[in-house]
C-alpha cells in the first residue's frame, strides 16, 4: 500500500476528498418510499422430494419491520401435460406440497393465483437431476478454519451449481446464578437457566459454480464458508448442512446477476444493480412485475460435525462470553429492589456486603439460540 508522506500530497488528498464530498448530493429514489408492492416468489421445484414456496410482498424499506407474507393464494405445480400437483399453505405465506418424484426431462411450472384473482405462473423449465456431493470437507489454514465442497457429473449434464448451507454450534454461557430477582426479593434460583443452547444460523450468500468451460463437469474444493480462528462457533461443537442444487444456464445466469446486485457493489467500478425479475410472470397484467425465478431439480445435502478437540491446540477459545466473566459486584449503596427491577442486571451469587450480578444476556443462552436439543446432534 502506497503512504502518502508529503504535506503537498497530504493537502491535494484533502482537497480532492473535499470537492467529491461537496459533488455529492443525496439521493433518495422514488422505490424507497413507493406504495407499489410486487410479487415475490421464493423457491424451486422439487423434483424428488417437497417442494416449498415462499410468497410475500415488496415493500417501501422504511415502512414495516417486517416481509409481509402474501397470504390465502391458490398455488399448484403443472407439467407439460396438464397433469397437477398442488401447495398447501402452512405457515403462513409458505406452500407445500407433498412429497413428489417428477419424471427428469419434462418439463414443469409453477402457477399462482392470489386471493384477490390476479394470476402468475413461471416459464416452463425442464427437470434436473443433482449430482451427489462428493465432499464436503474442513482443515484449519492460516486464515481460518476453511470448508470445502466437491462434485462431479460425468454425464456432464449439470454444468451449474449453486450451494446453500446452514451452521448449528453449541452455546456454553460462563455465568451461571444460583440467585434470582422475584416478587421484590432475591432468593434462591428456582428453575435454573439452561447451561446449554444451539445457535442456527441459514447463510444469505450466494455460492456458484460452472464448468462449462472445463473438459469434465467437476468443481474441486469450492471454498464455501471460512470461519476465523477466534469464532465463537468453533468454542466445543460445530455442524454445516450443505445443500447442492443443479441449475441451468437461465437460472444461472438469474442467481449470478443476484448475486453481483447484493455483494458486488460499493465503488465506481463495481457492476451497476439492474432490475432482476427472473422467470415469473402476471398472466393478468403483462405490465405487473413479479420477482422470483422457479426452476425445476433435485436436492441432495451432506451434514459434518467439527469438535473442539479436531482443531490445532494454539487455536483461542471463545465462547462469546469474554465480557460477561467474571460477574461485577453491585456497589453496595445501591438500593437493591429498585436496581434489579429495571430487569438490566440479574443476580448471580451473594457475597458479604452486596451481591454478584450479570446481565440477562450474560446468563440466559436462549437469548442467543434455542434450548431445544436438535433432532440431528
Amino acid at each position: 500500500m502506497t503512504r502518502i508522506t508529503s504535506p503537498f500530497s497530504r493537502l491535494l488528498l484533502w482537497l480532492l476528498a473535499s470537492l467529491l464530498a461537496g459533488c455529492v448530493d443525496p439521493y433518495k429514489p422514488d422505490v424507497l418510499s413507493s406504495p407499489r408492492s410486487y410479487l415475490v416468489v421464493d423457491g424451486f421445484i422439487n423434483t424428488q422430494g417437497v417442494t416449498t414456496i415462499k410468497l410475500s410482498r415488496t415493500f417501501a424499506i422504511s415502512s414495516l419491520p417486517k416481509v409481509p407474507a402474501e397470504t390465502r393464494a391458490t398455488a399448484y405445480i403443472e407439467d407439460a401435460t396438464g397433469a397437477r400437483y398442488n401447495l398447501v399453505e402452512s405457515p403462513v405465506g409458505t406452500y407445500t406440497s407433498a412429497y413428489l418424484n417428477l419424471t427428469p426431462g419434462r418439463a414443469y411450472r409453477l402457477r399462482i393465483a392470489t386471493a384477490a384473482g390476479v394470476l402468475y405462473a413461471s416459464d416452463f423449465v425442464p427437470a434436473k437431476i443433482t449430482p451427489p456431493l462428493d465432499a464436503v470437507d474442513w482443515r484449519p489454514e492460516n486464515a481460518g478454519m476453511g470448508i470445502y465442497v466437491s462434485a462431479h457429473d460425468d454425464a456432464r449434464a449439470t454444468q451449474y451449481y449453486r450451494w446453500e448451507y446452514e451452521e448449528t454450534w453449541e452455546i456454553i454461557p460462563s455465568v451461571r446464578p444460583v440467585l434470582e430477582f422475584y416478587n421484590n426479593a432475591i432468593i434462591p434460583i428456582r428453575v435454573p437457566y439452561p447451561t446449554l443452547c444451539w445457535g442456527n444460523e441459514r447463510a444469505v450468500a450466494i455460492q456458484l459454480a460452472k464448468t462449462t468451460a472445463l473438459s469434465k463437469d467437476v468443481v474441486s474444493d469450492f471454498l464455501l464458508r471460512r470461519l476465523a480462528r477466534t469464532s465463537e462457533r468453533l468454542f466445543r461443537r460445530y455442524s454445516i448442512l450443505v445443500q447442492q442444487h443443479a441449475l441451468t444456464k437461465e437460472e444461472y445466469a438469474y442467481w449470478e446477476a443476484l448475486q453481483k446486485n447484493t455483494e458486488s457493489l460499493g465503488t465506481l467500478f463495481d457492476p451497476q444493480p439492474s432490475q432482476l425479475t427472473g422467470n415469473v410472470h402476471c398472466l393478468s397484467n403483462d405490465a405487473e412485475l413479479a420477482l422470483g425465478f422457479v426452476g425445476a431439480h433435485s436436492l441432495v445435502q451432506k451434514r459434518i460435525f467439527i469438535e473442539r478437540g479436531q482443531l490445532p491446540f494454539d487455536w483461542p477459545y471463545n465462547n462469546g462470553y469474554a465480557g460477561c466473566s467474571p460477574p461485577d459486584t453491585l456497589d453496595p449503596k445501591v438500593r437493591v429492589i429498585p436496581f434489579f427491577s429495571s430487569g438490566y442486571s440479574v443476580p448471580v451469587s451473594q457475597i458479604p456486603g452486596t451481591y454478584l450480578i450479570s446481565s440477562p444476556d450474560c446468563v440466559d443462552c436462549r437469548r442467543r439460540g434455542s434450548a431445544t436439543r436438535p433432532s440431528f446432534w
